[in-house]
């Protein structure tokens, strides 16, 4: 391709004319690679430690040689994965992070998603995009609101889960009842793979459930490296640990005798969830883990798309070896400070992707060119030639693209959209300076296209008032950050007394928007949204107006 072409640009060929879909990839090279591939989120609530065990399984597997932490102690770098300045201040992760790394014969895509319940619809994007997810629990906290939240995405999208007991190194609560905390409020039945060997505090090694082994632990400085394991057969484990050991057994034997044992097509099924226990920040049990997930997480799966049949099942199923067809699942600008560049991250769904290959948008029916992909991890990127399905790909400056858009090569494909959260905090925004109109517009454009947040326009406000719109108040000073920082256009937030929000048709919008206390706005993909300030006044319209449309958005997930 030219070099003066921008990057992503779409180019004025038809969709005959885009190159083959790897056709020098054999079905069966296809098929293979698919195969191999692992790809999974990790989910839980705040401060439960995902970016800590991100982390661990990074060093792990030998992708990086030091573990960062996020609540490092003074002299400890940060962690690879999380990239923006406010991640780092308050030891949270705002944005999602897709890593890929070869452990044995297979290839790991991990993708570590936010914690804070403020970004839960950005976690709810990547949960798209994967085939298996870690849950994260707390050792002293148990299942904590956000950590319940996203299990039931994962249930609702049929994700297998393995259950990580995270942090035994600290006081906590009894492994018995957290298993039984596990069945009671999720309704899958605990299958510990390995059962601890100390109690919650003592943190001295597991007992592997399915060869009867000792795996003991070894601490090392800070927990920067990986810790030494140390397998023994039980009689030695009984020498060496003696009562500690012994109690550990006997519980196993509880739990076998309660029919707590690992069956994978139940698994797989969504009925019961391997359990391991570990601690990130020590690096304990960090390698089981990544065992556990090639071992058992499913591969690469043929993807659903089409209308549903009557039984709300896909009617169509687009096969991993299939042509090349991906979906957009994240937009991100602003990760590399020097090109301030866009990034649009996409999942490879069926076929061989390679850069520099001329896909169709399926939204729009036009076709550009793949010229420069990349697999990020943070601010950490290489250059990405080839992908197979399940693999995680950055598309640079592929502006055309959006959050839920589909590409593809050949046989067209539409993927179904994803949904988008209810949002319950509303703020005007306007421009410091109003000399800063043209940044301030395409700040507030990129924020949107990204799903930073919700922007909400109406001709009575005009496009210098637009509604920021978001599911927590956090994702606000995220904007305001990156409005300032990044498009030199700082803005002045206006908080709103609304706190529903419902959809609407042309048809209702009127009637709804003379109601008192009430606003219609629009969003960037044309949908009318009726604000209310209480779940009374929604009670009330509808009461009013049964016959006009007044719709949840993703219901049941705020």
């Amino acid at each position: 391709m030219p070099a003066h072409d921008p990057p992503g640009t779409v180019i004025s060929s038809s969709p005959e004319t885009t190159s083959p879909s790897a056709s020098h990839h054999s079905v069966e090279e296809v098929g293979r690679e698919a195969a191999r591939r692992r790809t999974f989120a990790v989910i839980s609530h705040p401060d439960a430690g995902k970016s800590t065990l991100t982390e661990a399984l990074a060093l792990h597997a030998q992708v990086i040689t030091e573990a960062g932490a996020v609540h490092g102690k003074a002299g400890r770098r940060a962690t690879v994965s999380d990239w923006m300045d406010m991640e780092k201040a308050r030891g949270i992760s705002i944005t999602s992070a897709a890593l890929q790394f070869p452990y044995g014969e297979h290839i790991v895509n991990l993708v570590d998603t936010p914690g804070h319940s403020d970004f839960s619809e950005d976690t709810y994007r990547v949960l798209s995009a994967v085939d298996a997810a870690v849950m994260l629990v707390d050792a002293a906290k148990g299942l904590e609101p956000q950590t319940l939240k996203l299990f039931r995405v994962c249930k609702a999208r049929g994700i297998p889960v393995i259950t990580v007991i995270n942090k035994w190194d600290r006081p906590g609560l009894d492994p018995l009842a957290l298993m039984e905390e596990i069945q009671d409020q999720i309704g899958l039945v605990p299958t510990p793979l390995t059962w601890p060997v100390g109690i919650s505090g003592d943190f001295r090694g597991v007992l592997d459930r399915r060869t009867g082994e000792y795996v003991a632990y070894t601490r090392t400085a800070g927990g920067a490296t990986r810790a030494p394991e140390e397998r023994m057969a039980a009689d030695a484990a009984l020498a060496r640990e003696g009562e500690v050991w012994q109690a550990s057994v006997e519980e196993s034997e509880l739990l076998a005798g309660d029919g707590a044992d690992h069956d994978q097509d139940l698994f797989l099924s969504g009925f019961t969830t391997p359990v391991l226990f570990a601690s990130a920040i020590l690096n304990f049990g960090v390698a089981t883990i990544l065992e556990t997930l090639v071992e058992l997480a499913p591969s690469a799966a043929a993807f659903h798309h089409g209308k549903e049949d009557a039984e709300g099942r896909p009617a169509e199923v687009r096969e991993v070896v299939a042509p090349f067809s991906a979906f957009v699942f994240k937009v991100q600008a602003g990760m590399d400070t020097n090109h301030r560049d866009r990034l649009a991250f996409a999942r490879v769904c069926s076929g061989v992707f390679e850069r520099g290959m001329v896909v169709v948008h399926a939204q729009s029916g036009r076709p550009f060119a793949t010229k420069y992909a990349q697999s990020v991890f943070g601010r950490d990127r290489a250059v990405l030639d080839v992908a197979y399905p399940g693999d995680i790909i950055g598309l640079v400056n592929a502006n055309a693209l959006t959050i839920g858009d589909t590409i593809y090569v050949d046989d067209p494909v539409q993927y179904p959209p994803i949904a988008t959260f209810a949002p319950e905090h509303f703020a005007v925004a306007t421009a410091v300076d109003r000399g800063r109109f043209k940044q301030f517009q395409r700040g507030i454009d990129q924020l949107d296209s990204e799903g930073v947040v919700q922007v909400l326009r109406s001709d009575l406000r005009g496009n210098q008032s637009p509604v920021l719109a978001a599911v927590g108040p956090m994702q606000f000073e995220v904007a305001q950050a990156r409005m300032a920082d990044e498009f030199n256009a700082a803005i002045r937030l206006e908080t709103l007394g609304y706190s529903q929000a419902r959809r609407t048709d042309a048809a209702s919008a009127p009637t709804f928007a003379m109601v008192r206390g009430v606003e219609v706005l629009e969003r960037r993909d044309g949908t009318l949204l009726v604000l209310a300030p209480d779940k009374w006044r929604i009670s009330t319209m509808e009461r009013d107006h049964p016959d006009l449309t007044l719709e949840p958005l993703l219901a049941g997930e705020r």
